[in-house]
């Protein structure tokens, strides 16, 4: 990304925008976070319109750490910038609102808990390039939605994934931690991922057997990239027990988790599905992958979004990991016997749209 490249008054409206919709009110203390890495066009339209907006508005911008290997690490939602620094954590802590602009995101980051315990109000904006933002408009309808699609969830015994390709995966909701994101927060002590849309489990141990097919056209967001070769992924008691397929796509996720040598890595961390309707399918293929984190891509209506490694819900920690959205997915609910289908074929149920 250029560090050039002016900022546009349109993208400072736009984040404006979604900080109001945070209940961001003029003399709050605002904590802009960044790291060494973040993208410059991010943090500095972030904090015109946190300005804008009459914010108390302070910057903490963190190192970004050595990465050991053996491999990038992209995509997590995991970001390693804040390293444990007390100070940093008291500032975000205790700040009214933060604006996470870190490379990769504190949704899933070990200094989250204790951010949010001190009352703060997190919106991850992570590597996305402020023109995407133009194309998500704030839906105040999206977050009805979202708790009606986290309400079938909470209340399900059983979640089944399957397609035409071949994906047959049954999850046990048992013990799973089960959530959604709208895109906004408005509470303290609570985190958002922008663009939103989303609804999610991270199922409890030994939860999940069956196959996954990523089928031409679904999506490998550690590699940013589209799937072009079908490749099937063999599951028991929760585990990858087999990445089968003959082509580059296969031969690289094998070859790529492999090389944490983290056994945990193979195992399921999420899954869920899409609801954003602004959210596109085909944006991955208009950007670098500097330019973009894939956010976009997990929330897209209808997909469904299988993830395979840190899982704190079954007590699994680990770096290697695949975010695989999917599209062509039917996922059915089972509630007391009765099952209902809320995506059929990657088409939102009409009462989740």
């Amino acid at each position: 990304m250029s560090t050039q490249q002016p900022i546009q008054w349109r993208w400072v409206e736009r984040y404006a925008e979604q900080f109001r919709a945070c209940a961001l009110q003029p003399g709050e203390t605002a904590v802009l976070l960044s790291e060494a890495s973040s993208s410059s066009l991010i943090v500095d339209t972030a904090r015109l319109a946190l300005e804008m907006l009459g914010a108390a508005v302070a910057d903490v911008r963190m190192p970004t750490p050595v990465n050991p290997g053996p491999l990038p690490i992209r995509s997590t939602g995991a970001s390693q910038a804040i390293a444990g620094h007390r100070s940093a954590v008291a500032a975000c802590a205790t700040a009214d609102f933060v604006v996470d602009c870190t490379a990769e995101g504190l949704l899933h980051a070990p200094e989250l808990g204790s951010i949010l315990d001190g009352g703060a109000r997190v919106l991850m904006i992570s590597a996305e390039h402020p023109e995407n933002a133009e194309r998500w408009p704030h839906d105040p309808a999206l977050e009805a939605a979202v708790a009606h699609g986290v309400g079938l969830l909470e209340a399900a015994d059983t979640m089944t994934v399957t397609s035409a390709a071949g994906t047959n995966l049954t999850v046990e909701l048992a013990g799973a931690f089960r959530a959604g994101s709208h895109g906004w927060c408005t509470e303290p002590g609570t985190i958002a991922h922008w663009p939103g849309g989303l609804v999610l489990a991270f199922p409890a141990a030994n939860t999940v057997n069956g196959t996954v097919v990523l089928a031409p056209g679904d999506i490998n967001l550690t590699f940013k990239d589209y799937v072009r070769e079908a490749v099937t992924l063999r599951l028991e008691n929760d585990y990858v027990v087999a990445i089968e397929g003959d082509g580059h796509d296969a031969e690289l996720m094998r070859s790529y988790i492999a090389a944490f040598d983290e056994p945990d890595a193979y195992a399921i961390s999420h899954i869920g599905w899409g609801m954003n309707a602004a959210a596109r399918w085909e944006s991955l293929a208009m950007w670098d992958k500097a330019d973009i984190n894939g956010t976009e891509l997990r929330a897209f209506a209808g997909n469904v979004v299988f993830s395979t490694g840190a899982n704190e819900v079954a007590g699994r920690f680990c770096r290697g990991h695949f975010d695989l959205p999917m599209r062509h997915c039917t996922v059915a609910l089972t509630t007391d016997g009765e099952e209902s289908i809320v995506v059929d074929a990657g088409t939102l149920r009409s009462d989740l749209s």
